[in-house]
């Protein structure tokens, strides 16, 4: 007869735990002066260098597609979409293809009977503002099989062996489907118990000291969000755990939650919406030579659009310390202005709702994924105003008093060179009846359960969950 061993409900980490942590004293005083020093000593400096001038980089002749020469981490090429029934119907554009899967990965472990998280200083060269806080992990795969020659990944073993240790989040998840080519990457917690070497460079904090950092610009990557925003962050009674403060919001967004609170829409209803969603919305793409993407030329060592909008592709000579390489050269997307990332929000028979996009990007693996209620860079709409967002004005003219969050945040540093998004949350008394197909009120524990599971919420709206768990505390 074969042993089996039935996992009990302790061997996970609970909902009420990862509470503890995000209400722990949050003194941040020492990680301020921690970073400082690493500041003096690591560091990513960056200069733009022309396209043909990349070292290990070679442009085909035939497509003008933009390649390393072993073949490996990605490529630049071009992407013709077609959208029958979106504002804009058909563009060719530049577009980042990666087709291999990286890992981002937070190790925790508890320290007192509180959890805490391993995090990383991280200097990335398109960082604003130098040294930002990262997973423990983060890793494309040619990275982690050492492509480039140099250095191990540290801690990658706990995310690649994780037979001894308890994985709490293991889940595929997108990027940013305007500028990758159906780009993923595994997002994982992984919880251990045995002693931890901390290496120069990283530091434990709970989440309540990972939470106050949100309140700073471009202090928080983009991968150590969506990471963040995979914990199971949901259960009932969870507003218990957290002392009342007085604030109805915030104790309506604890409520949120708590799947015993309720929701204006049964989880049942928002599968069916998304995949009717998904069902009804065309999108069509195909890969197509750099060349032929009109509407782009190649000048002064970038590619840029004829209108001067959107985004250019620059190249970066990067020079390092405290990286796998010291030096290398890559091309980069850098967008044209700073775009707003917003949800409204409001209170629902007591619970905390935000309203959520069933958005298209060519870029997707299932053509739609959940999103902010608005995500774009508002100038490049200045001359489409039949494609203007919904609700892009209404963020941008809300009153001081509705604004919960509001932090710029940058986006992913390796291959986006100073991209950043003013992150938002406005309390908002619209009506909650939003007679429109492609938006939905959803509470925090249905945004929670979805993603336990791939390509539901997009990166951007992941980064909105997690800016939401820093105002629980």
């Amino acid at each position: 007869m074969m042993n089996h061993r039935l996992v009990s409900k302790a061997d996970h980490l609970t909902p009420s735990r990862i509470a503890e942590s995000a209400r722990a004293p949050a003194e941040l005083a020492e990680y301020h002066r921690w970073l400082s020093k690493l500041d003096e000593r690591m560091y990513t400096r960056a200069e733009r260098t022309p396209l043909d001038a990349l070292t290990g980089w070679h442009t085909e002749p035939d497509t003008g597609n933009i390649r390393h020469d072993s073949g490996k981490f990605f490529t630049v090429e071009g992407l013709d979409v077609h959208m029958p029934d979106g504002p804009v119907t058909r563009w060719r554009q530049p577009i980042i293809y990666q087709p291999e899967i990286g890992i981002l990965g937070i190790l925790v472990k508890e320290f007192g009977g509180v959890l805490h998280c391993l995090m990383q200083a991280k200097a990335e060269p398109g960082n604003c503002g130098g040294l930002q806080l990262a997973p423990t992990v983060q890793a494309t795969r040619s990275n982690y099989t050492r492509v480039h020659g140099g250095k191990h990944v540290s801690y990658l073993d706990y995310f690649r062996d994780t037979a001894r240790h308890s994985v709490i989040a293991d889940v595929r998840q997108s990027e940013q489907g305007s500028w990758f080519k159906h780009k993923r990457n595994r997002n994982m917690v992984v919880e251990v118990t045995e002693d931890v070497e901390l290496l120069a460079g990283f530091c434990w904090l709970t989440l309540s000291q990972v939470h106050r950092l949100f309140q700073l610009d471009n202090a928080i990557t983009m991968d150590a969000r969506t990471v963040l925003s995979c914990l199971p962050f949901a259960g009932t009674g969870l507003s218990a755990v957290f002392p009342p403060n007085g604030d109805e919001f915030r104790s309506a967004l604890l409520r949120s939650y708590d799947k015993d609170e309720g929701s204006l829409h049964s989880t049942d209803d928002i599968l069916s919406w998304v995949t009717e969603s998904r069902t009804r919305t065309d999108v069509y793409t195909r890969r197509v030579a750099l060349l032929d993407a009109w509407g782009w030329h190649r000048a002064d060592g970038r590619i840029c659009h004829e209108r001067g909008l959107y985004f250019d592709v620059i190249g970066l000579s990067v020079t390092a310390d405290g990286r796998e390489v010291n030096s290398w050269t890559q091309p980069m997307i850098e967008p044209h202005g700073v775009g707003v990332v917003a949800f409204l929000a409001q209170v629902i028979d007591g619970v905390t709702h935000v309203l959520v996009h069933a958005r298209a990007e060519p870029g997707f693996v299932d053509a739609i994924e959940l999103a902010p209620t608005v995500q774009c860079i508002p100038e490049n709409f200045d001359r489409m105003p039949q494609a203007r967002p919904l609700f892009l004005d209404y963020v941008l003219g809300a009153k001081p008093e509705q604004i919960r969050f509001d932090t710029e945040l940058s986006e992913e540093g390796g291959r986006f060179y100073h991209a950043r998004n003013r992150y938002m949350v406005i309390e908002t008394d619209i009506d909650a009846d939003v007679d429109h197909p492609d938006f939905r009120w959803m509470p925090l524990h249905q945004l929670v359960d979805l993603l336990r599971h791939s390509y539901y919420l997009n990166v951007q709206a992941r980064s909105l969950v997690a800016c939401l768990h820093s105002l629980s505390g």
